[in-house]
């Protein structure tokens, strides 16, 4: 199931807005079959729906197969849409193709608008920032291609007055114990300039001692940095805020004890994190275990409970810190925000061909479970599985018990920053059908965030 609003609470022009994407599809459909005429609307029918079955089927089977057979369909993928160009050519439906193209541009403009969500482009509140005496920052040369050197993030940093402790040199170096120890010598400010991993862990013991926490893009992807909307590609603007700055109150995730400030994940993704090829050659890990995970041939039974709803054997959970925007089903989308006071949960399973071909298109909820929920345990029939958490690679106890701690984590962010753009819904068209016909059930609304203390 789908977390959906109730009919009531579906404003009435995005019902309109729906229905005119229906009215769009329609006449694209409509156009080539009336210029081909009677004789020829059957055979027109067949080859469209022939060529979207056929790239539908074929992407699947790119991913779960291997060697020749893999790069079959993906040329299959490739030369069916091809195919059907050339077809309308010579059928002499040039222009009709062209118009037919202009008018699902224009369904897909109506869907977007229908699907994107109210409040999604509102903003966190912002509270005063803390004066502060001694900030502690770890920062990690090697993380990101080495921003924090390219950007000379550390002597900036002391500049301002902070204290920086460089993760180099040979061995391990704790973190955990490196922040506890500034706390002890009275930091009162802490910070990263590395990786969402590391940036969880430090934000943790932050929390934990009720300290402000300073996030500074040098990672590779920092998608927490992006969700506070901080410019990634300029970690030095982050360091503003150590002069210029206000308050975010986020949530925190929480697995098994240890803090996560984007995402964890079960099932095929986690699999292939954990392999040992995967840091050196990603794409290539990623499509040599997929089609023993997509076919359940490797890894742990999985079964998850969120919220009261459970899933028997999918192939794939994922629990993050707060929703992501459009209905994102692999957490590599935005969040709009960070303090709804809820973990998102997805959890898929295809146990056919067809079913994973529905999900692909987002035409069926078949084989989907996305939610809001306080709390997700994921279990197994193995006493240990792997967990991929913030993009880390680890092993964890069964069960694995997620948790949300709502606004535990005062984020420091510069006053003037680029900010989190409204999230673009996807194509979902089981939803979309829901919207324009009203044809769905009344279902609980996603609890809401707990007030901080004096909101």
């Amino acid at each position: 199931m789908t977390v959906i609003p109730s009919i009531e609470e579906v404003p009435e022009t995005r019902r309109w807005w729906a229905r005119a994407a229906y009215v769009a599809v329609l006449l694209a459909v409509a156009v080539p079959l009336v210029a081909a005429g009677l004789a020829g609307t059957i055979a027109l029918v067949m080859i469209d729906a022939g060529a979207v079955l056929v790239t539908v089927a074929a992407i699947y089977w790119f991913l779960i197969s291997r060697g020749f057979l893999r790069w079959c369909a993906l040329a299959l993928a490739v030369l069916a849409p091809l195919v059907l160009v050339v077809l309308h050519i010579r059928a002499g439906l040039l222009w009709e193709m062209v118009l037919s193209v202009g008018l699902a541009a224009v369904a897909v403009v109506c869907a977007r608008a229908a699907l994107r969500e109210r409040g999604e482009g509102k903003a966190m509140a912002e509270y005063p920032a803390p004066t502060w005496r001694h900030a502690f920052l770890v920062m990690n040369p090697r993380s990101g291609g080495g921003k924090v050197v390219k950007f000379d993030l550390q002597r900036k940093a002391e500049e301002l007055g902070a204290e920086v402790a460089l993760l180099e040199g040979p061995g391990q170096v704790d973190v955990d114990a490196l922040a506890r120890q500034a706390v002890e010598r009275g930091a009162d400010l802490l910070g990263v300039a590395g990786g969402d991993g590391t940036q969880a862990l430090v934000a943790g013991i932050a929390a934990e001692h009720n300290l402000p926490f300073l996030v500074i893009s040098a990672g590779t992807r920092n998608h927490f940095a992006l969700d506070l909307g901080l410019d990634r590609e300029d970690p030095t603007g982050c360091l503003d805020a150590l002069r210029d700055g206000v308050e975010l109150h986020v949530d925190l995730g929480k697995i098994n004890g240890r803090t996560f400030v984007n995402n964890s994940s079960f099932g095929v993704y986690a699999e292939v994190v954990q392999s040992p090829e995967y840091r050196d050659d990603k794409a290539g890990t990623v499509l040599e275990m997929l089609p023993d995970l997509i076919r359940g041939a490797k890894g742990a039974r999985l079964r998850a409970q969120m919220d009261g709803s459970t899933v028997d054997g999918p192939q794939a959970v994922l629990v993050s810190n707060g929703p992501y925007g459009s209905n994102d089903l692999a957490g590599l989308g935005r969040r709009t925000r960070l303090d709804r006071g809820v973990l998102g949960a997805v959890a898929l399973s295809a146990a056919s061909t067809r079913e994973a071909v529905g999900l692909l298109r987002r035409a069926t909820k078949r084989g989907l479970i996305q939610v809001a929920a306080a709390e997700v345990v994921v279990d197994a029939d193995v006493p240990e599985i792997p967990v991929g958490v913030d993009g880390e690679a680890l092993l964890m106890s069964t069960p694995v018990r997620c948790s949300i701690e709502p606004r535990a984590l005062r984020v420091l962010v510069p006053r003037n920053r680029p900010g989190v753009p409204p999230a673009q819904p996807s194509l979902d068209l089981v939803r979309l059908r829901e919207l324009a016909w009203g044809r769905h059930p009344t279902a609980p609304s996603a609890p809401s965030a707990p007030a901080s203390a004096g909101e």
